[in-house]
């Protein structure tokens, strides 16, 4: 084994310089020029180098676990529910602007994150209702089946899966889950009683009895709200009684009218985005019913007028394979 001047070992990839060989120069100057790259600028050999970086890093990754594991379990839940909430306001943003496609997306990506969360069933009818509006309906009826097998007893995912099944054209299914909400609340509340009422009429099953769910709807509820009056007038032209079903259509109409007129006129008042998310929905439900009331005068032979809410209908979005009705 051979050493140099200063007692470090010679590596045994090179050879020992020979003090005659001018090629590598005086013996003193090689093994200098050698010791300095073997310890670096500071003097630190590369073993005590890598071993305490060595060090430090595993040093590092066993910190991280440890507060990972004490810390982790306090952090995570608040830092899933902040991203929840803001993909969810970013969702909203931009379904209030129309872009569908883009709710979507953020929708998506708060589903990601809800994992088994509470409220996963609702991320899910969320995610359901913007596919059924984008077009996927078998993506629509996939979130509902899932949002049903978590939560069962909520009647938010029997109500999704209730309209996609109308629009997949499955109208059996369709009836038992909106009986299904209905049978979740046994006072009768009216939203279940309208839904069952509204996909009896889609489905064109058990007319009398949409009637008769109606009837209790309005009842209950005490006042004539627009959507219930809508499901009345156009049971009542599927019974063929054409005009006691236009002058339901022609209140809910005003009544939506004035809906919308209010919420303009909190343009400044309340978040904007707000603002455009329910004048959208506005849109929608005047799009429904002036195709009811299209269809209601020209099987009573309004045929100017039936043209009239049709091209109001198209104009504001109307589109049953995207449970737009």
């Amino acid at each position: 084994m051979e050493y140099d001047r200063d007692g470090f070992r010679i590596p045994p990839r090179f050879d020992a310089p020979r003090a005659e060989d001018d090629s590598f120069g005086p013996v003193g100057a090689r093994s200098t020029r050698l010791d300095a790259d073997a310890r670096g600028a500071g003097g630190v050999g590369p073993r005590r180098r890598a071993g305490a970086a060595k060090r430090f890093v595993v040093g590092g990754a066993f910190l991280a676990l440890v507060l990972g594991a004490v810390v982790g379990p306090v952090v995570m839940p608040a830092v899933r529910d902040a991203v929840i909430d803001w993909s969810l306001a970013e969702a909203e943003a931009a379904e209030s602007r129309g872009d569908v496609a883009g709710a979507l997306g953020h929708v998506e990506r708060a589903v990601r994150w809800g994992g088994e969360h509470a409220g996963l069933p609702a991320l899910l009818c969320v995610r359901g209702q913007l596919r059924l509006e984008n077009g996927d309906a078998r993506g629509a009826l996939a979130d509902a089946d899932r949002a049903v097998a978590i939560a069962p007893a909520a009647p938010q995912p029997l109500r999704l899966r209730a309209i996609v099944n109308v629009v997949e054209g499955r109208p059996e299914q369709a009836l038992a889950d909106a009986k299904a909400v209905l049978a979740l609340d046994v006072r009768g509340n009216p939203e279940a009683l309208n839904l069952l009422a509204y996909t009896r009429a889609l489905v064109r099953r058990e007319l009398p009895e949409a009637l008769g769910d109606i009837e209790q709807a309005l009842a209950r509820s005490g006042e004539e709200s627009p959507e219930h009056l809508d499901t009345r007038g156009y049971v009542l032209h599927l019974l063929g009684r054409h005009a006691e079903a236009i002058d339901d259509l022609n209140r809910a109409i005003d009544g939506m009218q004035e809906a919308r007129r209010r919420l303009a006129s909190l343009v400044g008042r309340i978040d904007r985005v707000e603002i455009d998310r329910r004048l959208r929905i506005n849109d929608h439900g005047l799009a429904v019913m002036h195709q009811h009331r299209g269809e209601a005068c020209a099987a009573a032979g309004f045929a100017a007028q039936a043209e009239q809410d049709f091209e109001v209908a198209r104009r504001k979005g109307y589109d049953p394979d995207r449970g737009i009705f």
